[in-house]
């Protein structure tokens, strides 16, 4: 039978021997809302948590965190209606500015914000892009409980309403992305985003987890240091198609949107496979490698982990394929890499020298990696790759004649074709 997985714009396919059984790890079919336009109207007429527009009506000025190019936004359709909604209190154009929240991704240039923002909104509305390393930009506002200083957008907290857009979904390792995540990181400095992301390494901080998760409460202080009033959500399906939209107080909006956000993404599985491939889910998802990097984290999770003693069970694979047309997408990263020979020792020297944004993609990479067998399918050039103990393959099909073999008789292969927006998790029986 033959397969066929998202990849950049595209696709990649290949067959698999007949006999084989292939599971696809997809969530049910999510529709997507019928009125898209009219979903993101009621959101905003029915705001969560109190919140009230009259609230706001004496702002003199507004700022609107929105994503990067590597988010798949709709913003298209979530902006139009909040726009509508601050004319009507009776907001010029002049008041109301678009901070575009890079978190420690490069600064967009303005040729680029065409990418993720209507022709109409860049006409009539200031867009800046957000410099994480930019001191000059920032203003400190404190520390979180768990110690974390507080630098963030200086113009973004002094504006008298804050907003930010974005997606609620899955996210590896604070819980679920959405709420205040789009400021309190999107629009911080880079010492307060280092400091947070440590947190990673906390046991609970973990995919699909909220309340108890450290690395997302601390991001939910930074929002309350930033005073975000409000956070416009979508929820969208693997189609990257709208399904629900929530608006109001940012923490009334994660606590009514996680449950939708896992009926969309969440999945079980009987046991671990011995063979996974998993596909972020296409562009951006898989923009580069640190944003693809979460396709092998989301499918290590239901992957067999091998022991290094004797006698114990063998790794199962996980082929990533993941175009990466960008690159790594950090410089911070592939300096960190350079002369690295083993997994053992990123993760070593990882731990020796203390959380860093950038070596901290080499070591969840190596986290994982160290424990399945990793294959991956990208643009990106072979020995580079392999510098980055990536262990390219050619194609799809290439790296499924290797891994091959290794299956035991009546052992079935998992795909995950959006991985990156999927929670995928082994029943208990």
């Amino acid at each position: 039978m033959q397969i066929c997985v998202p990849y950049g714009h595209s696709h990649l396919s290949a067959n698999i021997p007949d006999g084989i059984g292939v599971d696809l790890i997809e969530p049910p079919e999510a529709p997507a809302a019928a009125d898209p336009l009219g979903v993101v109207r009621a959101a905003l007429e029915n705001l969560l948590g109190g919140l009230k527009w009259a609230d706001f009506k004496n702002a003199a000025s507004v700022g609107i965190a929105v994503n990067d190019k590597t988010r798949p936004v709709p913003h298209p359709q979530l902006l139009p209606p909040l726009l509508e909604r601050l004319t009507a209190l009776g907001l010029p154009d002049s008041a109301i500015t678009f901070y575009v929240a890079v978190g420690t991704h490069p600064p967009m240039t303005p040729d680029e914000f065409p990418s993720i923002l209507p022709a109409e909104i860049l006409e009539r509305y200031r867009v800046v892009s957000h410099d994480s390393e930019n001191d000059e930009l920032l203003v400190n506002l404190g520390e979180t409980s768990r110690g974390t200083p507080v630098w963030s957008n200086r113009a973004f907290v002094e504006s008298d309403f804050k907003i930010v857009v974005g997606n609620l979904e899955p996210h590896q390792f604070v819980g679920f992305s959405g709420g205040v995540k789009s400021a309190a990181v999107g629009l911080s400095g880079l010492t307060t985003i280092n400091h947070n992301h440590a947190l990673m390494t906390h046991p609970d901080s973990q995919l699909g987890e909220y309340e108890t998760n450290p690395a997302r409460q601390d991001v939910e202080e930074i929002g309350q240091k930033i005073g975000i009033h409000l956070a416009l959500n979508a929820i969208l399906n693997q189609n990257k198609q709208i399904v629900y939209v929530l608006a109001g107080a940012p923490r009334a909006v994660m606590q009514a949107g996680i449950p939708l956000s896992r009926q969309v993404c969440q999945v079980g599985v009987l046991a671990r496979y011995s063979l996974m491939i998993s596909s972020p889910g296409g562009h951006p998802k898989d923009i580069n490698v640190y944003q693809a990097q979460k396709g092998l984290a989301h499918a290590a999770l239901v992957t067999r982990p091998g022991g290094k003693v004797p006698g114990a069970q063998r790794s199962g694979t996980v082929i990533l394929v993941a175009a990466c047309h960008e690159g790594t997408g950090s410089p911070h990263y592939e300096d960190w890499m350079l002369g690295k020979t083993s997994y053992q020792e990123v993760i070593e020297r990882f731990k020796a020298e203390g959380f860093r944004i950038g070596p901290h993609k080499a070591y969840q990479i190596a986290r994982d990696a160290s424990k399945v067998r990793l294959l991956f399918c990208s643009e990106m050039d072979e020995n580079f790759s392999r510098a980055l103990l990536l262990n390219p393959v050619k194609d799809l099909q290439t790296a499924l004649n290797l891994a091959l073999p290794d299956l035991q008789p009546g052992e079935r292969i998992g795909v995950l074709t959006h991985a990156s927006s999927t929670i995928p998790y082994v029943l208990d029986r």
